[in-house]
């Protein structure tokens, strides 16, 4: 089933590679659109929506600060919730995550502390309630007896930059080799819908006749 993605980041195209993978649904991903941030994804939006008449798209950008889901749907699709089904085009699957992609990086608990050589306590069991998922990553990353995943994933002292030279590298081999989507629904509700509706899919020629936002 082909299909084109639309994401924030590096992270985020790791991510969903890996979750299609998993769902055993036949996906082949074609183009990879976006990797310049949200704000750059928001603007583009109503032209994947358009496109979406005719194949099949994902979508996936941060919750951020934002307070809840619907909040972000309204100002994306530039109407009220109420209006969203019948604006989004069916073969739009538009996910987000809460409240950035790292918190569905680490929602697999067990195999993330294991990536690190940590402790699987250390990693919280509730990702969708993390403020700021990347800077617990971070934390995390601190404290990993593997000097080389520590190297990759921290910036080093004094340099501007947020995250280490191989941040997406790292973490998208570790997305690619050891993450469980299954398992990480387990920890990440957003995760776990956009799960849902990835198995759940059938592409459609037809109007849209998708409910409110899950």
């Amino acid at each position: 089933m082909p299909i084109s993605l639309a994401v924030e980041d590096e992270l985020s195209e790791h991510l969903l590679r890996a979750l299609l993978r998993q769902s055993g649904r036949g996906f082949v991903i074609g183009a990879v659109y976006g990797k310049r941030g949200a704000a750059y994804l928001k603007c583009r939006l109503r032209g994947f929506n358009l496109a979406a008449r005719h194949s099949t798209w994902l979508v996936l950008t941060d919750l951020d600060a934002r307070e809840c889901v619907p909040t972000l749907i309204q100002e994306w699709f530039a109407c009220p919730l109420a209006e969203y089904p019948a604006r989004r085009q069916p073969n739009l699957l538009f996910r987000v995550a809460a409240r950035e992609a790292e918190a569905w990086v680490m929602a697999d608990r067990e195999q993330f502390a294991g990536f690190l050589g940590i402790a699987t306590k250390a990693v919280p069991v509730g990702m969708d309630a993390v403020d700021d998922p990347k800077g617990l990553l971070l934390r995390l990353a601190a404290q990993s007896r593997n000097r080389q995943v520590r190297d990759d994933l921290l910036p080093r002292p004094g340099e501007r930059r947020t995250i280490g030279p191989n941040y997406n590298g790292r973490l998208g081999e570790f997305l690619h080799s050891r993450w469980r989507a299954k398992a990480a629904c387990v920890h990440s509700n957003s995760l776990a819908r956009a799960w849902k509706r990835l198995i759940a899919f059938h592409p459609t020629g037809g109007s849209s006749g998708a409910g409110l936002p899950d």
